[in-house]
């Protein structure tokens, strides 16, 4: 770690992570929702069966006893990781950080929760290594900007699910060496499935988990790592040229997170939210729309720009179905995409334009919405989740319980939500699958 280029960009970062031994108090709440926020993910997610397909199909990798709650899927503590990856992501409902573009967390949530179980960390011990592997993702996550035609998950994630395996299991010494492993082979997604309708994009998350448990069981063998490696992947991978810095060390980049309210692509959101605001307006008629204009930033029509969407994935990815959707049953919910020929949604769909606003810096969208008589105009500049309007516990709650509770049941939901939430921190993390069994 002597060498000239010893300072890597992310050095100074991982020396504050590695120095912190207690998360602030802000810190560790926002830790515990995006924690609660995800096994809620989780749990939702294995319910689809192509999720109980791809975890059947694991077996022949990763056997092994360990599983999720209601799942009779035995893995080995990476496989069932892999597969709450994956699980986490099916209904789009995670977490995300917008400077990063992408999801820092729910990767590190999935691999720490799998390890927990055949360990003793306690919940504080989880709760700092996710933190530890939220910051790190978060800050991979702005450096390494993906061009178009490539998707963000299963890239920069395996640095921060090595990040926080390396902190869980070897400790902070563990984890530089564990993201220069990672940062060698960041492998590059690509978009291409949802365009075509395909869940393998699903697996991506799977792929970081994987290579971020590898990456750190090599940090604790004690390979000697090369440093700088994240800079030389940019110049050699992404062709960047740009000297980019990313968010220093001493900020926690998870309190800048979002938490969903809404299922789909956040891209998505703001357009939703517009239209959900309008439909609340007494001169909303849902037969008489005649034309919808929505008004956006680049990078959603980049990332969501699917029309006439035949399969789940690529409505997820659609600003014009996901408007059209909110408009036609007045939410965004988990069951929002179990129908996607839905009549009333497709007729609106194809009415919808999308224009992209060159004036527009930040994320936010204008909605204009034809009546043939009137129009009726809405902006959404932020949504709930966005650091201007925090999501709130009671939000995040109400949300988990719409989640879990169809699988769980009311009371083992309200008893993960108390351990989650406001449990002891000195109590086992592997606990929380005891209170969903």
């Amino acid at each position: 770690m002597d060498s000239p280029r010893s300072n890597a960009t992310l050095a100074e970062p991982v020396s504050w992570l590695a120095d912190c031994k207690t998360l602030p108090d802000e810190v560790e709440a926002k830790a515990r929702l995006l924690l609660l926020d995800t096994f809620g993910c989780i749990v939702a997610g294995l319910r689809h069966p192509d999720v109980k397909k791809f975890g059947q199909s694991l077996r022949i990798a990763f056997p092994g006893d360990a599983t999720w709650p209601m799942s009779e899927i035995r893995l080995s503590p990476a496989g069932i990781a892999a597969l709450g990856a994956a699980a986490a992501c099916w209904d789009e409902g995670c977490e995300g950080n917008s400077a990063a573009h992408g999801r820092p967390g729910f990767p590190v949530v999935a691999t720490l929760l799998a390890l927990a179980q055949n360990r003793h960390a306690t919940v504080a011990e989880l709760l700092l290594a996710l933190v530890t592997g939220y910051e790190i993702g978060a800050r991979a996550g702005e450096l390494w900007r993906i061009p178009p035609g490539w998707h963000v998950d299963g890239g920069w994630h395996s640095l921060a699910v090595a990040a926080g395996v390396a902190r869980m299991v070897s400790g902070p010494g563990s984890i530089q060496p564990a993201i220069e492993a990672a940062a060698c082979q960041i492998p590059a997604s690509l978009y291409l499935p949802i365009a075509v309708g395909s869940v393998v994009r699903n697996t991506y998350p799977s792929h970081a988990v994987l290579l971020g448990i590898m990456a750190a069981s090599a940090a604790s063998a004690g390979f000697d790592m090369p440093s700088g490696v994240l800079e030389e992947g940019r110049k050699l991978i992404l062709r960047a040229s740009s000297q980019i810095a990313p968010t220093p060390a001493g900020q926690w980049t998870v309190l800048e997170g979002y938490l969903k309210l809404f299922v789909g692509v956040r891209h998505t959101h703001y357009g939703v939210e517009a239209a959900l605001r309008l439909r609340k307006n007494p001169a909303f008629s849902l037969e008489k729309i005649s034309a919808i204009k929505l008004q956006v930033y680049g990078e959603a029509v980049q990332y969501c720009g699917n029309r006439a969407p035949r399969t789940v994935i690529q409505a997820q990815f659609s600003l014009s179905y996901s408007i059209a959707a909110a408009l036609v049953l007045g939410e965004l919910g988990p069951d929002a995409y179990d129908d996607v020929a839905n009549p009333a949604i497709a007729r609106l769909e194809k009415l919808v334009v999308i224009v992209v606003d060159p004036e527009r810096v930040r994320r936010g969208a204008n909605l204009t919405i034809d009546f043939g008589k009137i129009q009726l105009v809405e902006s959404a500049e932020n949504i709930v989740g966005d650091p201007a309007r925090p999501i709130t516990k009671d939000d995040v709650i109400r949300k988990f319980h719409r989640y879990v509770e169809p699988n769980l049941g009311r009371n083992r939901a309200q008893a993960l939500v108390d351990f989650f939430i406001d449990g002891d921190g000195k109590q086992a993390a592997y606990k929380c699958f005891e209170l969903a069994s």
